[in-house]
């Protein structure tokens, strides 16, 4: 197979990947930078990989504008490990921080969170079917709340909050599904965290960026790595790190420094949605969207058909037509198209013809 002859990916994790990166890790596998050997080969504390670890936690850096006061980790276990990490840095045992339901990952988040730290719920969409995000003061804050804890992104659902909302505590974020799709106010954060498979590179990496005045206090006698000062401490290298998805990523990063960077990113996305959105609300009903307009997601557009036999044969000759992974999460059927950064723009141009095309053709 060649890079003409690609399938058109709409997969909601693992993402699609630019193909000149894919090209590079093909033509390094067997033999990187001379050394005779693949990267994942090579021994972690070796000069070849070290110089790809620093490249891509400094190229991380640069990207996202990170401040010095904060420590960049590359770590094990994707963001789900996170959801009880995060509570068990940040919060002491007198500590609690409030959580917004906004969905399917708010909820894992908010419930591996009670397994170790005082947390509650400041707000959720469950009534609404979790069709939106809350305004700002819609969130009740209880007095000593530590951290807000909000999910950038629902993937299965496809609600993002346009902005973050704006409280008197600073804000953990996951950012999984949008992460490096645009700018991050790092002033109202403690802590952002993510997994690597949405837009950054493959599976099995999450990022974690922490004030490090947060760092160790906790005051808990956690075991050494999953103390975030252990990863800090050592450069993401305490044990051996997740070195081909790093190795990726860092050739990821460095294609989004070459195109423009986060707000060249964050413009692909919002064109790449607003032609989907554009095409599902001029259908007149055929195509629904169950999300409210303010709060739709520029990663993952979710939509509706007439009935669900038609969605079933939208999957299928979508598929023919070589555009794959278009089935609606499990959880909540229909379709998703999940749009991330190194998606060509050519792709939703197909899908849009396709959908317009369905449309005449079933209605």
């Amino acid at each position: 197979m060649t890079a003409s002859n690609r399938v058109h990916n709409f997969c909601a994790g693992p993402c699609t990947l630019p193909v000149s990166v894919l090209e590079e890790v093909r033509d390094e596998f067997l033999d990187f930078g001379g050394t005779g050997m693949s990267i994942i080969e090579s021994s972690h504390r070796g000069a070849a990989y070290d110089a790809v670890h620093m490249q891509a936690l400094a190229d991380f850096r640069e990207l996202a504008n990170v401040p010095d006061d904060f420590a960049v980790l590359f770590l094990q276990g994707g963001a789900s490990l996170q959801f009880a990490a995060v509570p068990m840095n940040l919060l002491s045992d007198s500590d609690m921080a409030g959580y917004v339901n906004t969905g399917t990952w708010a909820q894992k988040a908010f419930g591996d969170a009670k397994k170790v730290a005082q947390v509650y719920e400041a707000w959720s969409g469950a009534e609404d079917s979790f069709n939106r995000m809350p305004t700002t003061g819609e969130i009740q804050l209880q007095e000593g709340t530590r951290y807000l804890h909000v999910t950038s992104n629902e993937t299965i659902g496809g609600t993002r909050f346009p902005e973050l909302p704006s409280v008197d505590v600073p804000l953990v974020s996951d950012m999984s599904s949008d992460f490096l799709s645009r700018e991050i106010d790092w002033g109202s954060h403690d802590l952002v965290y993510g997994g690597a498979q949405k837009n950054l590179g493959p599976a099995g990496l999450a990022i974690v960026v922490v004030r490090r005045d947060r760092l160790s206090s906790h005051g808990r006698s956690l075991s050494p790595y999953l103390d975030y000062a252990t990863h800090d401490s050592n450069d993401s290298m305490a044990n051996t790190p997740p070195m081909f998805a790093i190795y990726v990523m860092g050739k990821v990063l460095r294609w989004m420094k070459d195109e423009g960077g986060l707000p060249a990113f964050e413009q692909r996305a919002a064109k790449r949605a607003s032609m989907l959105y554009n095409t599902i609300d001029e259908s007149n009903g055929w195509y629904s969207c169950p999300v409210e307009e303010t709060s739709r997601s520029h990663m993952n557009i979710v939509f509706r058909l007439p009935d669900e036999d038609l969605e079933k044969r939208f999957v299928i000759e979508a598929a023919a037509a070589g555009m794959v992974n278009l089935k609606g999460h499990r959880s909540v059927g229909g379709i998703r198209a999940s749009v991330y950064n190194a998606l060509p723009l050519a792709s939703v141009e197909t899908l849009v013809d396709f959908m317009a095309e369905f449309r005449s053709t079933n209605s």
